[in-house]
């Protein structure tokens, strides 16, 4: 794979991966289309800039280990790692079917180039704290890359795993909340609110960065800024818009886990072309 730091050709990577996220849930007609399209900016700046990691090598032992705890959102994902060569393009439209190995949430026993299999929230935060833990005792630089649900977050084995990142000082740790601020029944204020969530995790000890998640550029800016940061683990606050790039999906909690119809996915590739 060819990397890039340009945020003008990630921005075209971005936008194609919308376009393959509506696709493949339109194939499927069940998904996750909502939590998807708002970490788009998150996960290809991560694999396209950030990341060591390499397709031909998939278990390189120094990669880089990339997590998506909230795992209903797969759909990024797999259209992200296709993009990148780990697994093909074509089949991404075999989302969810029986035998297909972009299945409904990650699972390493059909894509062995996943770090984790994930989809029971709550979890990905300890997976990721314990990687880079063993990356620190083999002294290899590895780092590891977290990204949570803002439902999900609600969970309190995340802030157990919190306590413990910070309090032994898991540096190579980076956990990126989407917040997008809706959940599966509703918007996130109505059922359990996260504020204030930066303080929440400042509280807990970890650096904390407060950045627009669907900006390249500020992406870019926050994860050099937590490789920077020695002795704490990283938390980036991810502002992001449920649905982004896609009109009818904006900030609308029905489409959380509601799949387009074939009007709308015509609709919103028009949106995205």
């Amino acid at each position: 794979m060819l990397k890039t730091s340009d945020p003008a050709e990630l921005q075209l990577i971005a936008k194609q991966t919308r376009r393959l996220i509506i696709e493949m849930i339109t194939a499927a007609k069940s998904g996750h289309p909502g939590g998807s399209l708002s970490a788009v900016e998150i996960l290809v700046t991560l694999y396209n800039d950030v990341l060591r990691h390499d397709p031909a090598n998939p278990r390189w032992p120094d990669r880089d280990r990339f997590i998506l705890s909230k795992g209903h959102a797969c759909p990024v994902l797999y259209a992200v790692m296709a993009q990148c060569g780990y697994t093909p393009v074509e089949e991404l439209k075999n989302l969810r079917k029986l035998g297909s190995i972009y299945q409904g949430h990650p699972d390493v026993r059909f894509i062995p180039a996943l770090e984790a299999s994930t989809g029971s929230l709550g979890q990905g935060l300890s997976l990721g704290i314990g990687m880079a833990l063993a990356a620190r005792l083999n002294q290899s630089p590895s780092r590891t890359y977290v990204v949570l649900g803002d439902g999900e977050i609600q969970e309190g084995q995340i802030w157990e795993a919190a306590m413990f990142g910070a309090y032994h000082h898991v540096d190579n740790v980076v956990a990126i909340v989407d917040y997008n601020k809706i959940q599966l029944d509703g918007f996130v204020k109505d059922i359990l609110d996260l504020e204030p969530l930066v303080d929440k995790w400042k509280s807990f000890g970890w650096h904390v960065i407060d950045v627009d998640g669907h900006s390249i550029p500020a992406l870019q800016k926050a994860f050099a800024e937590a490789s920077a940061t020695k002795g704490k683990p990283t938390a980036i606050i991810a502002q992001t818009i449920k649905g982004k790039g896609v009109s009818f999906m904006e900030n609308n909690p029905k489409y959380h886990g509601v799949a387009p119809t074939a009007d709308e996915c015509t609709k919103a590739l028009q949106e995205l072309a």
